[in-house]
């Protein structure tokens, strides 16, 4: 099988090539963004036409935090409508028979029901501070379900939880929250600072899905004869975010003091998934929180030694 995983140098798309890289009988088609930029139709369409993978992973995207989502909205919307728009329609030109795309959980509503079904998709209002992002995603999905419909390709969708794990992003403002959690108490310690700032209230319920997890729920997902045309992934654990922030200033050994700070947004009141359907199906999730931020941080601790910290 020749593989093909877009955004392969992110962290979704690193930890598809770690997952598949040893996999009997798949050759991994990679290419970096300078190499193949993504949100460029031409070119999309030329590397898929030559090169022919049998399936593809739609792994690239542009994601941040609340604050990257809300502040750059129209980046958000136009990059990430490209690149599922590209890479969907590119890989049916090119006789792609099988396409798995990933979205996000932010693709379902603000106020949808708890834990979160599939079938809560459009139901009402999205959260604003990352609907520029979600509706791109929302249309990747309806493109491959579409397609699907038809045209009779295989192309289906994985939505996943809030993730982490190696090579995450660590921007000081843009990184989503554990990233960004990590970098600042790992810097406090260093710095011996009694008190590190949080944002919001600290109450929000998120569920966090290791990024390693994710990457073999694909390899899951792709092995089945007839997929939903989209499902949840996650852990089926959610836990508030001042939870979260004492977890990873313990993991870290930040012992100073934790200002919340309530004028910043909180976002989504809670937000997790309802993973029964692909747990029904045979799939679930390993690596627990407290395990993954251990692995995260050691992982972190590495690429900021080696000068690859994405930043």
């Amino acid at each position: 099988m020749r593989l093909f995983v877009a955004g392969h140098g992110g962290m979704v798309g690193s930890a598809l090539v770690r997952r598949f890289r040893n996999e009997p009988g798949v050759t991994l088609l990679l290419r970096t963004r300078a190499e193949l930029d993504l949100t460029n139709q031409s070119a999309v369409e030329q590397f898929l036409a030559a090169e022919k993978p049998d399936v593809a992973i739609l792994a690239g995207a542009k994601v941040g935090g609340i604050h990257a989502n809300n502040t750059y909205p129209a980046e958000y919307l136009r990059d990430n409508l490209a690149i599922s728009l590209n890479g969907i329609h590119g890989a049916w030109k090119a006789g792609v028979g099988r396409l798995l795309f990933l979205g996000s959980s932010c693709i379902y509503p603000k106020f949808a029901p708890q834990p979160i079904p599939e079938d809560a998709l459009l139901t009402s209002a999205l959260e604003p501070t990352n609907e520029a992002y979600a509706l791109a995603k929302i249309v990747g999905l309806k493109q491959c379900q579409y397609y699907r419909k038809q045209y009779g390709v295989m192309y289906h969708s994985a939505m996943p939880t809030n993730l982490y794990g190696p090579g995450d992003n660590y921007h000081p403002q843009n990184s989503h929250a554990l990233p960004a959690l990590l970098r600042r108490f790992h810097e406090a310690r260093l710095a011996g600072l009694a008190e590190v700032a949080a944002w919001g209230t600290g109450t929000p319920r998120r569920e966090f899905l290791y990024v390693d997890d994710l990457a073999d729920a694909c390899a899951f997902l792709l092995k089945l004869a007839d997929p939903p045309d989209w499902i949840n992934v996650g852990t089926g654990i959610d836990v508030t975010i001042r939870e979260l922030t004492e977890t990873v200033a313990s993991v870290v050994g930040y012992e100073g003091r934790i200002a919340w700070d309530p004028s910043k947004p909180d976002g989504t009141p809670r937000k997790l998934l309802d993973v029964s359907k692909l747990a029904a199906i045979g799939w679930t999730a390993r690596v627990g929180l407290a395990e993954g931020v251990r692995l995260t941080y050691a992982s972190f601790l590495d690429e900021m030694a080696s000068g690859r910290l994405r930043t």
